[in-house]
């Protein structure tokens, strides 16, 4: 895979090194090399805007059959208390050998870097225990995929100490994550509570059913003075998920009646969250909402129980919505009631701008929301009962612009 790290030519003229040659319009490329061997590539850049217009990079490419893998293995040496390790390297390679410094370990505690070869078995003492990220890296040049590393940790420890971590609740089916916080150890017996067992270091467990589960792990390493070691019982409280399930009306549509929603979740379902598929929500437990445009809308409702666990469910519906516009002529601001705020009526407005001005053509209110109306007031003073005009600015859903006055 080749990339032009400038990138800032136009077009770009590739030579492969091996009789390839392919022009592009953008500054990646690929290809396979199917003969063992060394290539030049040759990549020219042009922009003919510039003043240079052409620039050439090459690089040298080689495909070679020798892959090397990679592989260690790492044993505590006696006496039980002892920090020394052995790092055995088992790497293979199928021509040529590895040489004498084919390798460099990296042992993860900040000593200097031993380069050596395949063989003899390093030895290496820490200087306190701990957990250690040691490194194997090939360096060798002669095998095709060197550079290379592999990483593995070592727990060293005089005694083995069996710990772990996880989170201490789930809902069901609950995929508990367990973390291996063990010092020392190389075999490890995991025992979750739902009579089932692992022998991973860092497992993944599904609880499928709700309850209460009791977790231990037992660790192993016959290098430590104790050689095995029990952590105390973890419990994992597994909650049960709320069903989610709704209806609707009017099913099926009629023109310009809003939608409401019948929340049928189940009882330990206390906390809700809607999605009506047009960008608007609610977290009303049976909420009516009134779409904008004709069309077909996914619905979703989020039903939540008191631990937290959720549930979802979505239904596709339809909508029958016919553009109308109008603004009453008189409200009573003073009296409450439904009559105390006037608002823009209509279905399927897009967009609107409405400004209402008093007799002497001051602006008393505006608004761009239909569901923001004006309750008599302005600058949070009550005006007094009198003729206000207004303009209403309106594009709606069905691409009709209208503009309407009125008082």
């Amino acid at each position: 895979n080749f990339k032009d790290t400038l990138g800032k030519g136009k077009k770009y003229y590739w030579d492969f090194g091996d009789g390839r040659k392919d022009t592009t319009l953008t500054f990646q490329n690929s290809i396979t090399y199917n003969n063992v061997g060394v290539y030049r590539v040759m990549l020219i850049s042009e922009d003919s805007s510039t003043c240079n217009i052409r620039d050439t990079a090459y690089v040298m490419i080689r495909a070679g059959n020798n892959e090397a893998r990679l592989g260690f293995t790492a044993k505590k040496l006696p006496p039980c208390e002892s920090l020394t390790m052995r790092f055995t390297n088992t790497s293979t390679a199928p021509n040529p050998n590895f040489g004498p410094r084919s390798f460099i370990w990296d042992y993860g505690d900040g000593s200097p870097k031993d380069t050596a070869g395949l063989n003899p078995p390093r030895q290496h003492t820490y200087a306190a225990a701990g957990n250690y990220v040691v490194t194997l890296r090939l360096i060798d040049t002669l095998f095709c995929n060197a550079p290379l590393e592999l990483k593995d940790t070592i727990r060293l420890n005089p005694i083995v100490d069996a710990r772990f971590s996880t989170p201490p609740a789930g809902c069901a089916p609950y995929d508990a994550i367990f973390f291996n916080e063990s010092l020392a150890g190389t075999d490890w017996l995991w025992q979750f509570g739902d009579g089932t067992t692992s022998t991973e270091e860092n497992p993944t467990h599904t609880y499928l059913l709700p309850g209460s589960y009791r977790v231990r792990l037992i660790a192993t390493d016959t290098s430590t003075c104790n050689r095995v070691d029990t952590s105390a019982y973890f419990t994992i409280l597994v909650s049960p998920k709320p069903t989610a399930a709704f209806t609707w009306t009017p099913n099926p549509p009629q023109e310009n009646v809003p939608v409401s929603f019948f929340n049928q979740s189940s009882a330990d379902a206390t906390r809700f969250l809607w999605d009506f598929g047009d960008g608007e929500s609610s977290e009303l437990r049976n909420p009516v909402h009134e779409y904008n445009a004709t069309g077909q809308y996914k619905a979703t409702l989020y039903a939540f129980n008191p631990t937290g666990c959720v549930d979802s469910t979505s239904r596709s519906v339809d909508v029958i919505v016919i553009p109308l516009l109008d603004v009453p002529n008189a409200f009573t601001p003073s009296q409450g009631g439904i009559n105390s705020v006037v608002f823009v009526r209509g279905f399927g407005i897009g967009k609107m701008q409405w400004n209402i001005y008093n007799r002497w053509g001051q602006l008393v209110f505006s608004s761009t929301n239909k569901r923001t109306g004006w309750n008599g007031t302005f600058k949070g003073k009550l005006q007094p009962m009198d003729v206000y005009t207004y303009t209403l600015d309106a594009e709606l859903t069905d691409g009709q612009k209208i503009r309407k006055t009125g008082d």
